[in-house]
């Protein structure tokens, strides 16, 4: 990968100076098709030893403007893995419930389970994003007036996402980078696609009027909370297949530099199953000669 992604600790952004597009890896949509099948064969043997070892979870954030192509990256990138290890969580408006808790309450009763692929399509960034672009929603939490608010969530999250991975909760979370051009030409898209015009509403351009406040928290966001740990990566998403091909390169290098192995037996398990695997040796070995004498 020519281009690196990642945020750096301590690093301040400007969305302006990170691009929407990159020169591609491919050349045709069938290589490109290639390249993304390899890369989910990969992930696939991968996550079969994290489900195997128990060990360790895997969480994996998505974040971007609408219409990025996040539901397209989850889908495409994740195709190869066993959906007993894998779940995915769509955070949307926040219940009543939810609203009567502290602002990560909701999305800590979904992380994933030791061997299991966590995905937070949107999560609880959503709290340092669409809250901070419309105070109104504070409002509607009935929390009361706080300076220093934004730095003190970032506070929390990075103690969560520390407190999180010193338990063997692997983090990487993935900001879709995508231009207002790219979100006009896409809207479009889904209003003349019948099937898709149920991905599109007023709202939807409502929040296009925000855009500029959008960037403005998703710099403060990247800038406080991409850590060592936790790292955040800034993925070019004008071209959905550079975006998923990226996507999965991440994740797939992420998943083997744990090195993670099958579970070995110990002694007692291995006499087991060694007497096993002789009893079943003389089973075939027993219907063998009888199958022969009925010949004979």
């Amino acid at each position: 990968m020519s281009f690196d992604p990642q945020v750096r600790p301590d690093t301040t952004i400007r969305l302006k100076d990170w691009p929407t597009r990159i020169p591609p890896s491919y050349h045709t949509k069938e290589q490109a098709d290639a390249q993304l099948q390899a890369q989910v064969a990969r992930l696939s043997a991968a996550q079969n030893r994290l489900y195997a070892s128990n060990s360790c979870a895997v969480l994996l954030i998505f974040q971007a403007m609408d219409a990025a192509g996040k539901d397209g990256a989850i889908a495409h990138v994740m195709s190869g893995v066993n959906p007993q290890g894998c779940q995915v969580t769509s955070f949307k408006h926040p219940s009543a419930t939810e609203l009567q808790h502290d602002f990560l309450w909701r999305a800590t009763r979904c992380l994933p389970e030791r061997g299991q692929i966590g995905i937070f399509n949107r999560s609880y960034y959503e709290e340092v994003l669409i809250a901070r672009v419309h105070p109104e929603i504070l409002k509607a939490e009935g929390l009361p007036e706080l300076a220093h608010r934004w730095r003190h969530r970032f506070r929390s999250i990075n103690d969560l996402e520390a407190h999180l991975h010193r338990n063997a909760t692997h983090i990487l979370k993935f900001f879709l980078h995508l231009s207002p051009e790219e979100q006009r030409l896409r809207f479009i898209d889904r209003i003349d696609d019948p099937s898709k015009n149920w991905k599109f509403s007023q709202a939807d351009i409502a929040e296009r009027a925000y855009w500029d406040d959008y960037q403005a928290a998703y710099e403060a966001c990247l800038s406080h909370t991409s850590t060592k740990h936790a790292p955040w990566f800034i993925v070019p998403a004008d071209d959905k297949r550079t975006t998923r091909l990226m996507v999965a390169e991440i994740v797939v290098n992420h998943l083997e530099a744990l090195k993670l192995d099958w579970p070995q037996p110990d002694d007692a398990h291995r006499a087991e199953l060694a007497a096993i695997r002789s009893r079943l040796v003389g089973e075939g070995k027993e219907a063998l000669g009888s199958a022969q004498t009925r010949q004979g």
